[in-house]
């Protein structure tokens, strides 16, 4: 039997956004568990059934579903995440260009001893939106021979593949990537830097979403640690303060 790192993968969750079928659910619960993954998070509107997921889950998995987290809204959800992977065969200018999950995981795997990783699939229907997706720095493409689409627990299963064997075939002299910020942090940032843009009418109507979602994805390739989100944090509240004074003034 192969001897791997078992603890890297506990800094590894599925998120499921509005999965359809709850047997889908089910489905990724076995899969992930077979691959060493044990934290499954679900974010709907209101609770999957927990019959028609066991159904799919087997025995085995059913530990996961009763130690599944619900959610209502993915921003929380992903709140204690410093790095999340969407998993989308959709294309746009908008979006993140997307690797293989192969590539992606061997990229992911520096940063899982010091970081909490999610990988995150859409709904059956329609895939991860340009909303859903502003959480992401990556995303994950599986190539196919025509039709792109694949069950949501298709897809689950060849990331979870992949991690495993990432994890498997890991050099232990891999040098960790430092802690990055998590998703609670970025979030708290952008929310005064979309502030302070506002302010000077960078960001007009019509722009609005182009510019903060380069401007997400430019941050995103930094890997910004707590500290660096913080001090753009504070730079902000900053300038927030000082232009409020100085419309004071000219009043």
């Amino acid at each position: 039997m192969t001897t791997i790192d078992s603890t890297l993968l506990n800094h590894v969750a599925i998120v499921l956004m509005e999965p359809k079928f709850p047997e889908n659910i089910g489905a990724a619960a076995r899969v992930a568990w077979n691959m060493g993954i044990s934290r499954l998070i679900v974010v709907g509107s209101i609770p999957p059934d927990r019959e028609r997921m066991a159904m799919m889950a087997t025995h085995k998995a059913a530990h996961l579903l009763e130690n599944m987290e619900f959610h209502h809204n993915l921003e929380t959800a992903l709140a204690p995440f410093s790095r999340v992977v969407g998993a989308t065969a959709r294309r746009g200018r908008q979006r993140i260009p997307g690797k293989n999950p192969r590539d992606v995981v061997s990229e992911i795997l520096p940063l899982l001893p010091d970081n909490e990783v999610a990988f995150l699939f859409g709904p059956e229907d329609r895939g991860l939106t340009n909303d859903d997706l502003k959480y992401c720095q990556m995303t994950s493409s599986i190539l196919t021979a025509d039709f792109s689409s694949l069950n949501l627990a298709q897809a689950v299963a060849i990331h979870c593949y992949e991690l495993y064997h990432g994890v498997v075939h890991c050099r232990k002299d891999t040098a960790p990537s430092p802690g990055l910020a998590t998703t609670f942090e970025l979030e708290g940032m952008y929310h005064y830097l979309e502030e302070t843009l506002s302010s000077i009418d960078f960001l007009q109507d019509k722009s609005y979403d182009y510019y903060m979602n380069n401007i997400r994805q430019f941050l995103g390739r930094m890997q910004l640690s707590s500290k660096d989100s913080s001090i753009i944090r504070r730079i902000c509240r900053q300038f927030l303060r000082l232009q409020g004074q100085s419309v004071a003034k000219k009043e």
